[in-house]
């Protein structure tokens, strides 16, 4: 089977601004032509609006924008990892024949109503589902007798690397005890725990293995796809403190990849809260279970940008529909060894992980030179 390839990409700062969802599409798909001069829009047979903002004819309308006419336009709704379904969309499209070259796009507005589910709407004040992280936290903290200081290391590693980033939300550094003074939302949740809701767009282009390389002489592959889901309602996970979709789809990824864990230079990992990095990194293979946290440390210790690059959704933010695309867009440009100030050394092999809902939907994406 001919090689699928990551040929272009573009993005916009992540902010609280107020605009239109389609405005916000627009700017990053601007930028990805921009920065691609080679690209021919007539050469684009699929355009996919990855968002939940899902009340509108939103990719016809961007198609129509931006100057495309495209065979297939559709959108993808599948929460926070609606951005790493679109690419595994476009990526069968591709595969299978149907398309040649497609351009991804993907927004949230900060008052994206996919920030919650309906069912959730009943459980309190916040419209961010700070239930089930609430939940996982309590749980990982008793079973592995983790305090709530050890636990603020992500956010503060996270902010960090943020500051490496210009598109990112947040341009603030934090202490630890910074973390703990944050407003408290649950008794075990501050403000600083959680990646928080922005406005904000991510655009790519993927594309067969001759279109990608006319397009670049970079280009980045996918060669490794993984996506489970385990259920909708978080109730039903097998364990609060690990995430059994995510576990499976990187098994899956890795697997269609011919790699393991030990191969990855660089990873994106769907820090939602705090407690989802070490979690995720647990049940991803990056660590045993239990000494998520540990490799937390040693990463802020020794400034190394291995995991979350760009700060992650706590340092960059997390507008849903954008977040899967944007984090696929940081390892092409790790692997490209474009990432300016947040660049990993010898970046060869890089994974995405991005999850919905408390883990019930996970996707794994390894990508290579």
């Amino acid at each position: 089977m001919s090689k699928v390839g990551i040929a272009a990409y573009g993005t916009t700062p992540f902010t609280i601004d107020e605009q239109k969802i389609e405005s916000v599409l627009l700017k990053s798909t601007k930028n990805l032509f921009e920065n691609n001069s080679k690209i021919n829009k007539k050469d684009i047979d699929a355009v996919l609006v990855s968002t939940n903002n899902n009340s509108k004819y939103l990719s016809p309308i961007l198609s129509e924008m931006a100057g495309i006419q495209p065979k297939i336009a559709h959108s993808i709704e599948s929460l926070c990892n609606s951005g790493t379904n679109s690419i595994v969309s476009a990526y069968s499209y591709i595969a299978s024949g149907l398309a040649e070259m497609i351009l991804i796009s993907g927004a949230e507005r900060h008052d994206s109503p996919g920030q919650i589910l309906q069912w959730d709407n009943s459980r309190g004040e916040f419209k961010h589902p700070i239930f089930w992280a609430s939940i996982f936290t309590k749980s990982y903290k008793r079973e592995f007798s983790i305090s709530d200081e050890r636990l603020a290391v992500v956010s503060v590693k996270n902010h960090k690397q943020a500051k490496e980033n210009p598109n990112a939300y947040s341009n603030n550094t934090y202490t630890v005890q910074d973390v703990m003074n944050s407003k408290k939302l649950t008794d075990d949740l501050k403000l600083l725990d959680c990646s928080r809701p922005c406005t904000g767009s991510a655009s790519i282009i993927l594309a067969t293995e001759e279109l990608t390389k006319n397009i670049t002489d970079n280009p980045v592959w996918i060669t490794g796809i993984g996506q489970k889901t385990t259920s909708a309602s978080f109730t039903k996970n097998k364990s609060f403190t690990s995430m059994e979709s995510t576990k499976i789809a990187a098994q899956s990824a890795l697997k269609m990849s011919n790699h393991t864990t030990n191969d990855i230079d660089v990873a994106e990992i769907h820090d939602a809260f705090s407690v989802c990095e070490p979690m995720a990194l647990e049940s991803l293979g990056f660590s045993d279970y239990g000494g998520g946290l540990d490799l937390v440390d040693e990463l802020y210790e020794t400034n190394n940008f291995k995991i979350n690059p760009r700060g992650g959704l706590i340092g960059s933010g997390h507008p849903l529909g954008a977040t899967g695309i944007s984090q696929t867009i940081e390892i092409t440009q790790q692997l490209q060894s474009n990432a300016n100030n947040r660049q990993v050394d010898d970046a060869n092999i890089g994974l995405i992980h991005n999850m919905s809902a408390a883990a019930t939907s996970s996707t794994v994406l390894v990508l290579e030179k």
